[in-house]
């Protein structure tokens, strides 16, 4: 494996582009600090759908749309199209996405999914297995409630360390570096590349709180960022910022304190996607944002941005996932988690 480097990650020889992206929100999300950034901000939260389940398929579909128009592409031209969000059997995507007629790889990583589809859409592209293709996740605060919690109408209440789901979805259009041009033949500057990742391995620390799911999540995001740092022979210094996906408050504390143990201070370059697209003075989120949507449309409006337009050079993309079911929590069982960690670079103005 000339590029595989050390036990779990992969440094790409030819970066795989990043060409084009989308992100829909619900109207919380449309509120927040981030609101201006996303491409389309639902007036209502059902989308136009008559269940919290379809709203959620339509988010895909709307974000994948927006993205390909971007591109400027046709469906028949995305080799393959990665996809996943939060809901049993993956509905969300196969209900969403099915009228593209795409050849689909149906993911399931939690809220890590973006990272996991990231991370497979660059991998068959650099093997040489496709030239372009298309990833999508998504999730919606009440069809995620419904499936993982009580239905909104139980109207329980949510403890301080519980994350608030997020409305939307994220749509990212790859190809390779060689050559990012659209159907139409015009030449597109990509708005960033994906040089490598370290793939993450499951951690379970023995936590049993789904309502404090960012400490279930910080130990797989410290496991793999020290998996990273061993594997590519880097540290904090290496990257403008180190983000993760939703730890949220309680999360990114817990993950500060593990690597305070290891002699690794990241106060000063982490940020937390569900920290950024809500605002927890204003918004009542509690410890922050969670979903597969959350890091997708905050990556596609934010952190891709800051790349495109070269406030930033390089940073560590980090989804994770809590991966738990209703089933596994009534049977008492514990909440694992994983994390991915992407490299991203930008192209310089």
């Amino acid at each position: 494996m000339e590029q595989g480097l050390g036990k779990a990650s992969i440094r790409l020889k030819e970066p795989v582009d990043i060409i084009a992206s989308a992100s829909v929100v619900g109207t919380k999300e449309g509120q927040g600090p981030l609101g201006a950034l996303f491409d389309i901000v639902g007036k209502e939260d059902h989308f136009g759908a008559k269940t919290w389940e379809e709203a959620e398929s339509n988010l895909q579909k709307e974000a994948l749309s927006e993205a390909m128009k971007k591109a400027g592409v046709q469906a028949e031209e995305l080799r393959f199209l990665y996809a996943g969000d939060l809901l049993g059997q993956s509905i969300a995507s196969s209900f969403g996405v099915s009228e593209f007629g795409i050849p689909l790889f149906g993911l399931y990583g939690a809220c890590s999914t973006c990272g996991e589809a990231l991370t497979l859409g660059a991998l068959t592209i650099a093997g040489g297995f496709a030239d372009m293709v298309a990833c999508v996740t998504s999730s919606h605060f009440a069809s995620a409630e419904r499936e993982f919690r009580f239905p909104l109408e139980y109207g329980n209440q949510r403890p301080l360390s519980a994350s608030w789901t997020v409305t939307g979805s994220g749509a990212f259009i790859l190809k390779r570096s060689l050559d990012a041009e659209g159907s139409d033949g015009m030449s597109r500057r990509p708005r960033a590349r994906i040089c490598g990742m370290t793939v993450g391995k499951i951690v379970d620390y023995g936590l049993k709180d789904s309502m404090n799911m960012g400490a279930c999540m910080a130990p797989a995001a410290a496991s793999t960022l020290l998996q990273h740092f061993a594997d590519w022979g880097c540290g904090p210094e290496s990257y403008d910022h180190i983000v993760t996906g939703d730890l949220g408050s309680v999360g990114r504390q817990a993950l500060l304190d593990i690597l305070s143990k290891k002699g690794i201070d990241l106060s000063e370059k982490h940020l937390d996607c569900g920290m950024l697209i809500y605002d927890a003075e204003t918004q009542d989120v509690h410890a922050g944002g969670s979903g597969c949507g959350c890091c997708a449309a905050t990556l596609s409006a934010y952190l891709l941005k800051q790349l495109e337009e070269g406030f930033w050079k390089r940073i560590l993309f980090l989804p994770t996932g809590a991966l738990l079911s209703k089933t596994s929590y009534n049977e008492g069982k514990t909440v694992p988690a994983i994390c991915h960690a992407i490299v991203l670079e930008g192209i310089g103005k």
